[in-house]
């Protein structure tokens, strides 16, 4: 974080939607049973089962790839993956101040897995494929003891690690082609590995659990089924279910105090199998694959986590399913504010999801497979929500229903990126990879394109629409801002800078705007002689800014963009006011809702917060 924002006020946080998915059991319950932990871009969250209040630990540089939980419960590890030829950094949390314990610095490019020894002694480690180690860590005093490479040269990559639940110098990694019981001799730093024989069987094990008396080790494959693998003599035991394996490979495994298992999936099912001949006894499908089992307590109730960035929440007895948290499993690229401000609306890859603001919770998604929504917009009545799509169309849904009410198709022959509804709710201004800007007329269940407006030379990033319906701003990367007379169809204004434009917005007084982009710099424009900028805020010290809007009195604006901060701006002293701490990824996007009581920002990794806007808006 920057120097200078350290002594401003910090915005505060109402809420986060977002859940990383992807990461194998990333979703933990950690043993005092009241909070789960889970990753969200850089970030951990800690979220509190009972009223769904969070927390979040800060340090990570690069999206988190591996989480474990101490067995007391003390401490918190996390492991990042990091650009080629830089090392990726382990984070051990302290857990009760919530603070970073040590970070540790060894392995190249990521860290595949991590597991923490029963009694809290040593944290071991498993670098991703371009580093192919393992390293043990002595918790006590932050240093590395001995490392290893993970698997025979023969063998392929090491992708898990999981410790015995008894002895501190024993512990498993496994993989494509290896499963490794490994000793740890302290006295002479070395850690001394064991293959495990498995006949002629060749499996890539995606998931380990160790049985509570480390006599059983329990692999789920790829290939769909359970290797069962005796800890002590390194033998293989069994294999199975012999017949109808488990669809799409098993993702991860848990095992129950009775000795049953709950196996996750590719396939997106959920299963209970008899732990000894692996029998299916009941099962749940859930969406997109499983990658996370957490169970509460002594397993009356346990957590799913899908790559769907769903949570659901199990019972045992009944196997019955509860959905209890959505979010958005890719980029978010755009959000849009319902009039009211009750509701709002964001777009990424395949699906436009509508939210309640008061408790975030999903009303409405509209999926569109194998296409990528790039803005979205709610018509100024409130009767269609408007979208532009990569694939050259303009798409108007039913807010209620999601129902489709219009496709104007090969609006634009590069993808549609930006669009907008005027206020008499008959027309709408649409951007395009190619740079045109387009006027459509919409009548009832069709539509006339009134004009295409070629002066731009890349995509168009952003569009503003005049309250009176006369004129548009669009802004786009090839470093203009063009004001359009939408009525004669000409230019009236063109402003250029040695920038890539990402966001314009109209002063409520329209008499400026104000425009940002891959400069760093927020800058000021009169709107009637636009030739050069009237002043120029330095916005951020790294990256660019993506996402920027307005308070409806035209005395605050906001800003977020690649420095992942949004911070909130006095409009005539040109100072930042307070700053919000909190997205791992960078700020795509961002809206103050019209009651200027909520100010919403989306993020790269998936994450949508709602924040509350400081300044009560002078009545």
């Amino acid at each position: 974080m920057d120097v200078e924002t350290e002594s401003i006020p910090r915005l505060e946080l109402e809420a986060v939607i977002g859940f990383n998915g992807h990461v194998s059991s990333g979703l933990r319950v950690h043993p005092d049973n009241e909070h789960m932990i889970y990753p969200l871009g850089c970030a951990i969250i800690l979220k509190r089962i009972k009223d769904g209040k969070q927390e979040f630990l800060h340090g990570h540089t690069n999206n988190v790839t591996c989480i474990s939980v101490s067995k007391s419960g003390l401490y918190i590890a996390s492991g990042q993956v990091n650009f080629m030829g830089f090392k990726a950094t382990i984070i051990i949390w302290d857990y009760a101040t919530r603070t970073i314990y040590t970070e540790l610095v060894l392995h190249k490019a990521k860290v595949e897995a991590l597991a923490f020894s029963p009694n809290d002694k040593y944290l071991v480690s498993l670098g991703g494929q371009d580093d192919g180690s393992i390293v043990v860590w002595n918790i006590e005093t932050k240093q590395a003891i001995c490392g290893s490479p993970a698997s025979a040269q023969s063998a392929g990559h090491s992708l898990i690690l999981q410790y015995s639940n008894t002895n501190d110098n024993i512990f498993v990694s496994a993989g494509s082609g290896t499963l490794r019981v490994w000793e740890l001799d302290l006295p002479n730093r070395k850690i001394r590995p064991t293959e495990c024989q498995t006949g002629k069987l060749k499996r890539t094990v995606k998931c380990l659990e160790i049985s509570e008396d480390d006599q059983v080790i329990f692999c789920g494959t790829m290939s769909g089924d359970i290797m069962k693998v005796n800890l002590k003599t390194k033998l293989l035991n069994h294999c199975g279910p012999a017949k109808s394996k488990y669809s799409m490979g098993v993702n991860v495994i848990k095992i129950l105090k009775s000795g049953d298992l709950l196996v996750g999936c590719g396939s997106g099912t959920v299963t209970l199998s008899s732990g000894t001949n692996f029998k299916t006894l009941k099962k749940v499908d859930l969406e997109k694959a499983v990658t996370s089992i957490a169970t509460l307590g002594d397993g009356n109730e346990f957590f799913v986590g899908t790559e769907a960035a769903q949570m659901y929440r199990f019972s045992y007895e009944n196997f019955k399913v509860e959905l209890i948290s959505t979010s958005h499993n890719d980029a978010v690229k755009d959000v849009a504010i319902f009039g009211t401000s009750e509701l709002f609306a964001t777009c990424s890859d395949e699906d436009i999801r509508v939210w309640y603001t008061g408790k975030p919770k999903e009303l409405l998604r509209i999926t569109i497979p194998n296409v990528t929504c790039n803005s979205v917009d709610f018509m100024f009545n409130g009767q269609s929500i408007i979208s532009a799509w990569n694939d050259g169309k303009i798409r108007l849904f039913g807010p209620e229903s999601g129902k489709l009410m219009l496709t104007i198709h090969n609006a634009h022959t590069m993808g549609a990126t930006a669009i907008a509804g005027t206020r008499d709710c008959k027309r709408i201004v649409s951007g395009g990879g190619e740079g045109q800007v387009c006027v459509w007329e919409l009548k009832p269940r069709s539509y006339r394109l009134l004009e295409a407006m070629k002066q731009h030379k890349a995509a168009v990033t952003c569009l503003k629409i005049k309250s009176d319906d006369t004129e548009c701003v669009s802004a786009s990367s090839d470093g203009t801002c063009i004001i359009w007379d939408i009525v004669r169809f000409v230019v009236r204004q063109m402003m250029i800078a040695n920038t890539l434009f990402r966001t314009v917005c109209y002063h409520p007084e329209e008499f400026q705007i104000i425009t940002s982009g891959t400069d760093r710099k927020v800058a000021y424009w009169d709107v009637f002689e636009g030739k050069s900028a009237l002043r120029q805020l330095e916005a951020s010290q790294s990256g660019a800014i993506n996402g920027m809007h307005i308070s409806q009195d035209g005395k605050y604006f906001v800003t977020g963009g690649d420095d992942k901060l949004v911070k909130v701006w006095d409009y005539m002293l040109g100072g930042v006011t307070h700053v919000g701490v909190g997205h791992g990824g960078s700020i795509t996007s961002m809206k103050i809702c019209s009651n200027s009581r909520n100010l919403v920002s989306t993020s790269a990794d998936g994450a949508i917060l709602c924040w509350k806007f400081p300044h009560v808006p002078s009545s």
